[in-house]
C-alpha cells in the first residue's frame, strides 16, 4: 500500500493502484484513452521507451469484463502524444500528435456506431496551429474543442503557448481551427482541467497545470454560469472519498513543481493528478506522487499524498474515470521504457 498521509496520528490513511486487468495489448505511453459507451478507446502511443515510429494500434477496454481486444478498422492513425475526445456519444475524435515524422494539427475521427476511421476536412476558414504534439484537448461541447499547448517543433515553437477554439461539425465531417487572442506560457507535456467556479460568481474556467518550470496553474478559458453544458461524470462515492482524504492533509497554494507527462481527471470540485515527469532533477524522474486540488473554497488548495511504492512510478499513462472509479492505464515504469500492461483502479483507505 502507498501511505498517503504521514503524521496523520493513529489510524493511517493510504492509497494504492489497485490492478484489475492485464493485456499485452494495453501496453503503452503517450497514448489517448476515451471512455465513451462504457468502453475504453485507446489509439496509438509508443510500446516502448525509445520508439521513433508510434503505433497504429486501436484497442478497445471493456472495464466491466476486464477483457481488451485491437479494433480491425482499417485507416487506424499513426500518433503518439496526441489527445482525444468523445464527441457526441459517438465519434472519437484524435486531434493533432506525432506521427512518426512531423507533428500534426489534423483530425482523425473514429466512428464507434460503424466502427470506421474517417478523415473530417477543414473548413476554408480553417487556421490550423503549426503542429501539435503534448497539447490537451477539452470537450466543451459536442461541436466545441479548447485545444491548448505548445505548437511546432523544438526549433520552430513559439515563446509563449496558444489556445484554439477547435470547431466540429459531425453531420458534415468537416472542423476547424480558431486562434484566441489570449496565450498562455509556454507549455508541453501538461494537463488541463475544466471545473467549476465556486462562489457568487458561479461558471467554468480551463486550468492547465504542469509542463514547465511554474507551479502554478493557468486559467486558459473562463465561461459565465449556463455556457457549458457538459455534465461530468457523476462519482458521488469517490468525491466523498477524496474530500475525506484532503480533510485529513495540509492543504497548499503551491502546486507540483515542474511536472509534466502525467496524468489529470476531473472528479467532481477536485482535479487528480498521478504520476508523471519532473524536470527538477536529472536522475530518477518519473514519479508516483498523488496530487489534489480541492476548488471547494476560494482560494484552491493543493494536497499531496507521497508514495513509497517505486513499482507505481509512470509517466505518459492515462487516468479514465468511470462507474465512480478512477482507471490508470498504461503509461512506462521507473526506468522510462517498459510500458505497463495493467489496468488499475485507484483505492482510497480513510482512517
Amino acid at each position: 500500500m502507498a501511505v498517503a498521509m504521514p503524521g496523520s496520528g493513529v489510524g493511517v490513511s493510504g492509497w494504492t493502484w489497485r490492478p484489475v486487468a492485464r493485456n499485452a495489448l494495453l501496453a503503452r505511453a503517450f497514448h489517448s484513452c476515451t471512455e465513451l459507451r462504457g468502453r475504453f478507446y485507446l489509439v496509438g502511443g509508443l510500446l516502448t521507451g525509445g520508439a521513433r515510429e508510434p503505433s497504429s494500434d486501436t484497442v478497445v477496454f471493456d472495464p466491466t469484463g476486464g477483457q481488451a481486444v485491437r479494433l480491425g478498422a482499417r485507416d487506424s492513425p499513426l500518433r503518439s502524444h496526441h489527445d482525444a475526445a468523445n464527441v457526441g456519444g459517438r465519434w472519437l475524435c484524435v486531434v493533432g500528435g506525432w506521427d512518426g515524422s512531423r507533428r500534426l494539427a489534423t483530425v482523425a475521427v473514429l466512428d464507434t456506431e460503424l466502427g470506421v476511421w474517417e478523415a473530417w476536412a477543414a473548413t476554408p476558414g480553417n487556421c490550423p496551429p503549426a503542429g501539435l504534439s503534448s497539447h490537451t484537448c477539452t470537450r466543451l461541447s459536442d461541436r466545441e474543442l479548447r485545444v491548448t499547448g505548445r505548437e511546432g517543433g523544438t526549433h520552430t515553437q513559439r515563446r509563449y503557448g496558444s489556445i484554439y477554439t477547435l470547431k466540429l461539425n459531425p453531420s458534415a465531417r468537416t472542423y476547424c481551427y480558431k486562434e484566441e487572442d489570449c496565450h498562455t506560457v509556454s507549455r508541453s507535456g501538461h494537463s488541463a482541467a475544466l471545473l467549476q467556479i465556486p462562489g457568487p460568481h458561479a461558471g467554468h474556467q480551463l486550468l492547465l497545470f504542469g509542463g514547465c518550470n511554474s507551479a502554478e496553474p493557468e486559467v486558459a478559458g473562463k465561461w459565465s454560469h449556463g455556457k457549458i453544458k457538459e455534465e461530468p461524470p457523476v462519482a458521488p462515492r469517490l468525491m466523498e472519498q477524496l474530500a475525506r482524504l484532503v480533510s485529513k492533509g495540509q492543504g497548499s497554494s503551491q502546486g507540483p513543481p515542474e511536472l509534466r507527462h502525467h496524468s489529470c481527471s476531473v472528479v467532481g470540485p477536485f482535479a487528480v493528478l498521478f504520476g508523471g515527469e519532473t524536470l527538477t532533477r536529472a536522475r530518477d524522474t518519473v514519479c508516483n506522487d498523488l496530487y489534489i486540488y480541492d476548488t471547494r473554497k476560494s482560494p484552491s488548495l493543493w494536497f499531496h499524498f507521497p508514495c513509497a511504492d517505486r513499482g507505481l512510478k509512470r509517466v505518459g499513462h492515462r487516468t479514465c474515470l468511470w462507474n465512480d472509479q478512477l482507471y490508470l492505464v498504461g503509461g512506462f515504469g521507473e526506468d522510462g521504457r517498459t510500458a505497463s500492461p495493467e489496468v488499475c483502479i485507484l483505492d482510497l483507505f480513510i482512517k
